[in-house]
């Protein structure tokens, strides 16, 4: 008897599992559907961008477009609506930015080029140096004192054989980071950088640099990948001489904030969802991709969900963060302040590579908690392969990352990433660049994990 109540048990169990199965991917058949027909994602990101562009830190750009966000937020009736402040160091590119060669017949050819975010200028005078290429910061320990008064062209590509294009930026930007203080250790009077694409073509990138306190600060300029194929093939037969100048400088401090809302759930309210972006972008473009998209998946996701009549056993928290580009001041602020109020985030999911088809959703956390719940949103898999997605172990976003010690589950939602580079930090990052539907799905597939977590949680064994 008691086998057959044991096996009566597991069938009947199987049966719940299934109808729940079935309940959910209807459910999420209707998300997508409500996000492709009467989303507003690209409505929300077009003005955004329209009102908005360049809103680097501490500019009028990025307070227009903080109130702009507090606003569509506020018209979504949320329970909380608020913005939290966190301090920003501001950049200000200036008018003047500068590169030009001279070869030994003295002839000038002036490259295609921008300043690097956070870098000195040389208030508009011109500099010269003899031009030396390196591949590498290891390069420039190795030539050491020789580079003294020189200007170091730093032209190590991304890696066109890498599937990934953000394993093949990630394998080059430490040029772009710390190249101008490595440099710099070593005499020299300022660095160019390759841009950060596979794509040749004219267009400079711009992007964070990091000066190390210690060392003195030298002027950093990107040029345009185009550029530096013609300059190392040039230096390969002659010496080439740089004039740069560029009227960059550093700004004053300022204030920022995190663009916040939630609603509170019935059930477990304690709990928090978070999702969001970064609502800073370069000063160069409009931040279409990088990350208007971002922050508008997350404001969609949660205007799909309500549209549903859904109704959150959990909290669930919107996050727009500030800052992101050249700081992370806006991550920092609000880990600090959720630490510090004893909150517990279930789950946060960040969107940060674009508005690009979603291909993945990427899981982190703590190495104790990260197997368990990788087993347990396993099981979600086969509801997100009717879409073409999977799942994977990665890195998940640099402004939920300090919620790892929480214990939280990171959640990244990962866009196909082979046109990202094309404009990600440049002019032409811009929203006829973004294709509506590609939003819209990002969109769904965000409030689709978002639906799947509060319905049911997370299970750890420990």
């Amino acid at each position: 008897m008691k086998k057959i109540l044991t096996s009566i048990f597991i069938a009947f169990h199987g049966l719940v599992l299934i109808a729940q199965s079935d309940d959910d991917a209807l459910f999420i058949k209707q998300l997508h559907s409500y996000a492709l027909k009467e989303g507003k994602a690209y409505q929300w990101l077009d003005t955004l961008c329209l009102k908005a562009p360049g809103r680097i830190a501490g500019s009028k750009s990025s307070s227009i477009a903080e109130q702009y966000m507090l606003e569509v937020l506020q018209s979504l009736k949320p329970d909380t609506v608020f913005l939290e402040p966190c301090e920003t160091k501001s950049w200000m590119r200036g008018s003047i930015e500068i590169v030009e060669t001279i070869d030994q017949h003295g002839n000038r050819h002036e490259l295609h080029t921008c300043a690097l975010g956070n870098s000195i200028g040389t208030e508009g005078e011109m500099i010269s140096g003899e031009c030396v290429e390196v591949l590498s910061l290891d390069q420039v320990d190795s030539l050491g004192n020789s580079l003294k008064d020189k200007i170091v062209f730093f032209n190590r590509p991304m890696d066109p054989s890498l599937v990934n294009t953000f394993h093949a930026y990630g394998s080059a930007v430490d040029q772009r980071v710390w190249g101008a203080s490595r440099a710099a250790k070593y005499g020299a009077k300022a660095v160019i950088v390759r841009s950060m694409t596979n794509k040749i073509d004219t267009v400079p990138h711009t992007g964070t640099l990091v000066y190390i306190d210690s060392l003195p600060k030298i002027p950093a300029m990107a040029i345009s990948t185009l550029d530096a194929e013609k300059l190392s093939e040039k230096l390969k037969n002659e010496n080439i001489t740089i004039n740069l100048a560029s009227s960059a400088q550093p700004g004053a401090a300022s204030v920022n904030y995190n663009v916040i809302a939630e609603w509170r759930g019935k059930q477990f309210p304690e709990e928090i969802i978070l999702f969001g972006g970064h609502i800073d972008a370069w000063d160069m473009g409009a931040g279409a991709h990088d990350d208007g998209a971002g922050c508008i998946h997350a404001v969609d996701a949660i205007n799909i969900l309500l549209a549903q009549n859904y109704l959150p056993k959990r909290t669930l928290r919107v996050v727009l963060f500030a800052n992101e580009e050249n700081g992370l001041a806006g991550g920092k602020t609000y880990a600090e302040n959720s630490n510090k109020r004893n909150e517990k985030h279930l789950a946060a999911i960040e969107s940060d590579t674009g508005g690009f088809v979603p291909r993945a959703l990427s899981f982190d956390s703590e190495t104790s908690l990260l197997i368990d719940y990788m087993r347990y949103v396993n099981q979600w898999l086969p509801l997100f392969e009717t879409y073409d997605l999977n799942f994977k172990q990665a890195g998940s976003g640099a402004d939920i990352n300090p919620l790892k010690s929480q214990g939280s589950l990171l959640i990244g939602l990962r866009v196909d990433p082979q046109k990202y580079f094309d404009f990600n930090h440049t002019k032409n990052d811009q929203i006829y660049n973004v294709n509506q539907r590609e939003l819209e799905l990002g969109a769904a597939t965000m409030a689709s994990i978002i639906y799947l977590l509060d319905k049911y949680g997370l299970e750890t064994k420990n």
